[in-house]
């Protein structure tokens, strides 16, 4: 019996911790700066997990009835609560609200359960046994949901499943307390988590149907591909002949304008480099800047490094993807690394006639760090005498302070900069730099077949209206990270205009 329930203790630990861990992967998911948004709910779960404990105090009767009670509604609320926050993140005027509720109430009921089941356990174990096994347990099943959440419930079973699957266990084990602890009601009991369970397991068989109906609120256009993956939501959508791309929530491309993007990345500097080899793509998993790389027929390898493998693999298998990128990830010039940027420079020693930098913009500290002069001095690393670096650096339009922050940054490095900007109209104004160890001199002949840059393009993409000027900035260094919080607040501010 001891043996038992000292199982359910390391089953409580693990549920829970794995409810926290999926409200801070909505929570970034959807709203975006994912270290402010898992210390938020990390702050808020142990702060409700200590009011939970507290009131235990004030529970002096029934006690197996009110621990079996507790852990039905853990796995109600904790189990279901991937599903809510999904489902209703497209109809509710606040998102917060739903979020720090639904984790408040967590927190308090999952702070009820070890206090609880303590004090089931305190006659038949020693006080100072009691305390270290149960403590023992809780920190040991904490660490194996540390270890499963990311490595296996996420990009495996997806966070409405995985929820709705450790409410099933937490719904099982009270269940299994009726044995050890048998009650008067038992039976109305076992109805009640009889049909609790049952729900349970069929949400989980239809997770992707309940996630499906949220993206279907969610993007405007059907959702032909979706798919979680150890570091994002991927999601692809079609209407008609145009493709969108989405990861987290954020349009990375459309298929009507895309060529605008990738054609002003990379052809202004690539067409000034002479006769170019050796090619290095930082982020570009979808291979739409390798497309327009291949268009120089001196390249002889193209080095692509980007950390999610699930895209690259779907840009590479789908036919209509593989089709917009002109199969250019499959190509025999193509060396294809999936690792961190930062730590695959750390370890590179290979040097570039060419660099494109195509990483999502700095929205939150994990990406923000891509945009810190640390990166941009490993960057010189790669870099031959020659080499031009090109890379996308957010609007200079709605987002003017962190486009010069950006530009400040490499500046602060040794580099020589050209900002420049192009029209997409997906995203609007957008900016880009070029960068060099040397003045630059841009050449006005680009490859044949490009839809939008030309000598006469590039002339407007390096004037800079007033309102776009520079402006003096500070450096983004890997230990402030102002970019991150400059930029969240001028995209802020322009989303809600």
């Amino acid at each position: 019996m001891q043996a038992a329930i000292l199982v359910f203790v390391f089953i409580i630990s693990t549920s829970g911790l794995v409810y926290e861990l999926i409200a801070g992967t909505t929570a970034s998911y959807i709203l975006g700066d994912s270290v402010a948004q898992f210390s938020i709910v990390i702050g808020l779960y142990l702060f409700a997990m200590g009011c939970g404990s507290f009131l235990t105090r004030y529970v002096t009767r029934n006690i197996p009835l009110i621990f079996i009670r507790v852990e039905v509604l853990v796995g109600i609320v904790g189990g279901s609560s991937g599903a809510i926050l999904f489902v209703f993140a497209e109809h509710i005027t606040s998102f917060r609200l739903l979020l720090y509720t639904l984790v408040l109430l967590t927190g308090v009921l999952v702070g009820f359960e070890i206090p609880l089941l303590m004090r089931l356990l305190k006659d038949r174990l020693k006080f100072e046994e009691l305390v270290s096994r149960v403590l023992a347990l809780d920190y040991i099943g904490a660490l194996l949901a540390a270890l499963i959440f990311p490595l296996i419930l996420v990009p495996r079973l997806g966070l409405i499943r995985s929820g709705l699957l450790f409410g099933a266990l937490n719904t099982i084990t009270a269940l299994a307390c009726l044995k050890v602890f048998p009650l008067q009601n038992a039976r109305l009991i076992k109805l009640e988590a009889g049909i609790v369970l049952v729900l349970q397991v069929t949400g989980a068989i239809y997770s992707e149907r309940i996630l499906n109906f949220a993206e279907v609120a969610f993007y405007s256009e059907p959702v032909v591909h979706a798919r979680s993956s150890p570091y994002q939501r991927i999601v692809i959508t079609a209407r008609g002949e145009e493709i969108r791309l989405y990861l987290n929530g954020n349009l990375q491309f459309s298929s009507r304008d895309e060529y605008r993007y990738h054609e002003a990345l990379i052809h202004p500097g690539l067409s000034a480099v002479v006769r170019p080899k050796h090619v290095l793509i930082l982020g570009g998993g979808d291979g739409l800047a390798a497309r327009e790389v291949l268009r120089y027929s001196s390249v002889q390898t193209i080095t692509l490094v980007d950390l999610d493998s699930a895209v690259t693999d779907l840009f590479s298998t789908h036919q209509r993807l593989r089709s917009l990128n002109s199969a250019s990830l499959t190509s025999s010039k193509m060396k294809i690394v999936h690792e961190d940027a930062l730590v695959w420079l750390q370890n590179n020693t290979q040097k570039f006639d060419f660099i494109a930098i195509d990483f999502p913009d700095p929205a939150n500290f994990s990406t923000g760090k891509l945009y810190t002069d640390t990166m941009y001095r490993l960057l010189l690393s790669a870099m031959s005498q020659d080499c031009i670096v090109a890379l996308q650096s957010t609007s200079p339009f709605f987002a003017p302070r962190s486009f010069w922050i950006i530009e400040n940054t490499v500046r602060s490095v040794g580099l020589f900069t050209v900002p420049y900007h192009a029209y997409v109209p997906s995203f609007g104004e957008w900016g880009f730099l070029l960068a060099s160890r040397k003045p630059l001199f841009l050449q006005n002949s680009f490859p044949m077949g490009l839809k939008f840059a030309s000598p006469r393009t590039l002339e407007q993409m390096l004037d800079f209206p007033q309102d776009m000027r520079s402006a003096e900035t500070e450096v983004n260094r890997l230990n402030n990270q102002i970019l991150v919080r400059v930029f969240e607040g001028e995209w802020g501010r322009a989303n809600n205009q």
